[in-house]
């Protein structure tokens, strides 16, 4: 696709919907929003602003109630559950605050999950996961338990496990939310570095100015709207 109509991501319209009658809270009031392949988008804004129902829609975890989401041109609200499931599997990775690894897994094996849920070789499995660990810096610590690494290790092992089913976009949610001024940096570094080395498309969630300063653009959602939206100027990786 190009011109008009290369947006990797786009909302057209996009209204959600939570309840009915006069119960009914829209947490999404039309939302117009165009993605391209390649960005570093930073989505922000208070608590009930909508960035989360954005977000979720965007990741395919939930459907609009009105208007439309594409994805590389595909109609997402059209697809029914199992077919977003397989466009989640196949093109997107998640990275949390929480960083949601298995405690008694080595690093190894929480990156090799999603592989698994795939059904692929146990070679090809192993093999993924160590270049996915080696590339967020962490060749050597394959037989590591979470018990045995630090929060910013947990953070990286969670990355290496979105990424290692090379997605088109990865999706996180405060992926700094848990760690120490230090390490959150380095966390901001390593996804800067993944979004201009290997050209995934990254979406982040934060709270925080100096995390969203790494990103390329800054969307603000109030009040289920997006109140601004503005480039930034490139910065510096360490």
């Amino acid at each position: 696709m190009s011109g008009k109509n290369d947006a990797l991501l786009e909302f057209r319209d996009v209204v959600k919907t939570y309840g009915q009658g006069q119960t009914a809270f829209q947490a999404l009031c039309g939302v117009d929003l165009r993605i391209a392949p390649g960005e570093f988008l930073a989505v922000m804004g208070p608590s009930g602003s909508g960035k989360s129902t954005a977000m979720n829609i965007l990741g395919c975890l939930d459907a609009p109630t009105s208007g439309a989401y594409l994805f590389q041109g595909v109609h997402v609200e059209r697809l029914d559950r199992n077919q977003r499931a397989l466009l989640r599997r196949h093109y997107l990775g998640f990275v949390f605050q929480g960083f949601n690894l298995l405690s008694r897994t080595s690093a190894q094996e929480n990156v090799e999950l999603p592989l698994l849920y795939r059904g692929e070789p146990a070679a090809q499995r192993h093999a993924a996961a160590r270049q996915a660990l080696a590339r967020v810096g962490l060749s050597g610590w394959e037989t590591h338990t979470s018990a045995e690494l630090s929060g910013g290790q947990q953070q990286r092992v969670a990355i290496a496990r979105a990424i290692v089913t090379q997605p088109l976009v990865l999706l996180a949610d405060e992926p700094t939310g848990n760690l120490d001024s230090t390490r959150s940096h380095e966390i901001m570094e390593l996804l800067v570095r993944l979004n201009r080395e290997q050209g995934i498309t990254v979406l982040m969630v934060t709270h925080e100015a100096d995390m969203s300063a790494y990103a390329q653009r800054i969307v603000h959602f109030v009040d289920g709207m997006v109140e601004s939206d503005a480039a930034q100027p490139e910065r510096e990786t360490q």
